[in-house]
């Protein structure tokens, strides 16, 4: 195998200007952390985490709800992978296959994916959700069902006749939203949570603070092509339905579907928005094209991308996350392209692992890409050393490079020198783990 490795001077860095300033990434003015927040942060959502019985381990939770108060807009993407799951089908038909309308509450299991389990799996879905309605006292139709875990098996249905009850039981916003974040991971080492807020002030609703936050889980079996593997979002502001899926297509397709562990999509992907307008008594909602919805879209986006990063950093035995940021390229396309070709490279991600900063694998990552550039335009530095300008070597320091791979995220930044186009996306090193969490994944 050709490697190309950038010759290095042992004592000092390059004199070349790196193609980004080390910045970390900061949240607008606009927008405010919530401490600790997620799914439940914004008002009028409970939810709750149980242990079921889909899961052997007994301490584990392997079941989540996630209610309004009452039912309210909602919106969701899903996978776009022809083996979709029975969840997937039954969601889209109940948001009239349109991606959006009125539901009240979401369940999510984990251990079992519902997946390549013909009519007997969307039988399962459908009854899980008239199981959740008749408990919460809304329609079927306003119930959506997710499935995470082993493709192929059939999912058994006395774990959500005990399991729905006990969970609406224990919704709260103390704890609950927190439980739910744990009962939706698999492979997942940690759970996934983010919410931020922002003001009604100047933009027609002053005095009123709304609140987005969300969930997320996903590890492996991750490059979405609308969504991520499982997310639960929520917003006390109120957005119409049709306006909900149009800001929401738009977050995910900036964040979610920015992410990359392993290249391959999942069966189950599903995404859901819920807003029920809560955090105002003025029934005028967020109008597109209106101040009030651009705010309500820069904070959604906000907790969108927060989830995506988290997932990339906690990829099947991950050890760094990776952001790749590509500029310079001829069109969006390209720049994409150019960008998942670094991040999905196994000898990209390994090098990362290895802490070698072997910039000749990002070469051939966005030369094989398709992206229209010519070689002797191109730079690449690694952790913002430069390490690559016009298609040649830039020496750096060895040991400065070593350094920097000791920081939990390692940026590669990419210049194509073809046009104005740009992007990000985030992946994850490939350690041992790897190879062993996936060659176990059933056992």
């Amino acid at each position: 195998m050709t490697d190309t490795h950038a010759a290095s001077a042992p004592s000092s860095t390059s004199s070349v200007a790196p193609l980004r300033a080390e910045t970390a990434a900061q949240l607008p003015d606009t927008l405010a952390v919530v401490e600790g927040g997620g799914v439940t942060s914004a008002r009028g959502f409970r939810a709750a985490g149980v242990h079921a019985g889909f899961r052997k381990d007994p301490n584990r939770f392997d079941l989540a709800l996630v209610a309004a108060d009452k039912p309210c807009a909602c919106a969701a993407v899903f996978t776009q992978n022809v083996f979709c799951a029975a969840p997937v089908t039954v969601s889209r038909e109940h948001l009239e296959d349109c991606g959006y309308g009125i539901a009240q509450a979401v369940v999510v299991n984990s251990g079992n994916a519902n997946a390549a389990t013909g009519e007997r799996g969307l039988a399962a879905a459908r009854e899980t959700a008239a199981i959740a309605s008749d408990v919460l006292g809304c329609a079927p139709t306003e119930v959506l069902v997710a499935s995470t875990g082993v493709i192929g098996e059939h999912l058994p249905l006395e774990p959500f006749a005990t399991g729905i009850p006990l969970a609406a039981l224990e919704l709260s916003v103390a704890s609950g939203g927190a439980n739910a974040a744990r009962a939706i991971m698999t492979t997942d080492t940690r759970p996934k949570e983010a919410a931020v807020t922002f003001s009604g002030d100047g933009i027609g609703y002053d005095g009123c603070t709304f609140t987005v936050g969300g969930m997320a889980k996903g590890s492996g079996m991750i490059m979405p092509n609308m969504a991520t593997m499982i997310a639960v979002l929520t917003t006390d502001a109120p957005v119409r339905p049709d306006a909900l899926h149009a800001a929401l297509s738009r977050a995910a397709g900036r964040s979610f579907n920015k992410v990359t562990v392993d290249s391959d999509t999942s069966t189950n992907d599903s995404c859901f928005l819920f807003s029920n307008g809560g955090a105002t008594p003025s029934t005028v909602p967020f109008h597109p094209g209106s101040p009030a919805l651009a705010r309500f879209e820069q904070a959604l986006e906000a907790v969108c991308q927060n989830l995506a990063r988290q997932m990339a950093a906690d990829g099947e035995g991950a050890t760094r996350l990776v952001t790749v940021n590509v500029t310079g390229a001829a069109t969006p396309a390209d720049a994409d392209a150019a960008a998942r070709a670094v991040a999905n490279s196994p000898l990209v991600k390994t090098a990362v692992y290895g802490h070698d900063a072997n910039w000749g694998r990002v070469a051939m990552a966005i030369g094989k890409s398709g992206a229209a550039f010519r070689q002797e335009d191109a730079a690449i530095d690694i952790m913002g050393l430069p390490v690559c300008r016009g298609g040649l070597t830039v020496p750096f320091d060895e040991d400065e490079a070593l350094r920097r791979f000791e920081n939990p995220e390692i940026a590669i930044d990419v210049d194509l020198g073809a046009g104005d186009a740009a992007t990000t996306v985030w992946t994850c090193d490939f350690s041992h783990d790897y190879v062993t969490i996936n060659g176990d994944y059933r056992s």
